[in-house]
């Protein structure tokens, strides 16, 4: 697989099957002159994660791409067709495999509903992005999206989200609230197990992994 990463959660994943962007939201750049997407997965409703003013241009531009969202955001594309994935769908997107998993977004505070959240499997644990979760599946993982900030999130958190993981590789992502990411790049990937390799994805640059 190689994969390029357009800032915070957006995360474009190239498979010998398909060409899957995952989380078009407005605190990334750089991913909407892409063309020939398999698909657009969104993990939840919030705007850091789907940019609703910019998805249509991206998915016009992407004819056959399907748009794949959780069941929260369903109601932010409406006019557009679109697949709600709910925890446990099996998608088949362009010739790759791809399962919705989790299901809840991580408590931000009580006082503050929580919302769905669908994490997404792709190729059976080749990729995996959380959105806005510390889900673990119960499969092997070879590249983890690990979210390094947020207001649901502590560093500790993330560390022991990819110890329990325990990836081949794991790549920070959802790191836009940071004016200075590479401090918790540096805490998190010197706390990962062993055989974990931290990988920084220079932003719209294609790294295989």
């Amino acid at each position: 697989m190689r994969f390029v990463h357009y800032g915070h959660a957006c995360v474009l994943v190239e498979t010998e099957k398909a060409r899957l962007l995952f989380d078009p939201g407005a605190f990334s750049t750089g991913y909407a002159g892409l063309t020939d997407l398999d698909a657009v997965l969104i993990t939840h409703e919030h705007f850091d994660h789907l940019d609703t003013e910019a998805l249509p241009a991206l998915l016009e531009a992407n004819p056959r791409a399907q748009l794949v969202v959780d069941a929260g955001a369903a109601k932010l594309v409406e006019g557009l067709e679109f697949t709600v994935a709910r925890p446990g769908a099996e998608l088949t997107l362009g010739g790759a495999q791809v399962r919705a998993i989790g299901g809840q977004h991580a408590i931000i505070h009580e006082d503050i509903p929580v919302i769905s959240n669908t994490g997404f499997l792709v190729e059976d644990g080749g990729f995996y992005h959380p959105g806005d979760s510390l889900f673990v599946p119960p499969q092997d993982i070879d590249v983890l999206g690990v979210p390094i900030s947020g207001p649901w999130l502590k560093t500790s958190e993330a560390i022991g989200f990819a110890r329990v993981a325990k990836p081949r590789v794991a790549v920070p992502i959802h790191e836009a609230v940071h004016a200075n990411p590479a401090m918790f790049h540096g805490m998190i990937g010197n706390l990962l197990p062993e055989k974990t390799t931290f990988t920084v994805l220079e932003q719209g640059q294609s790294t295989a992994l």
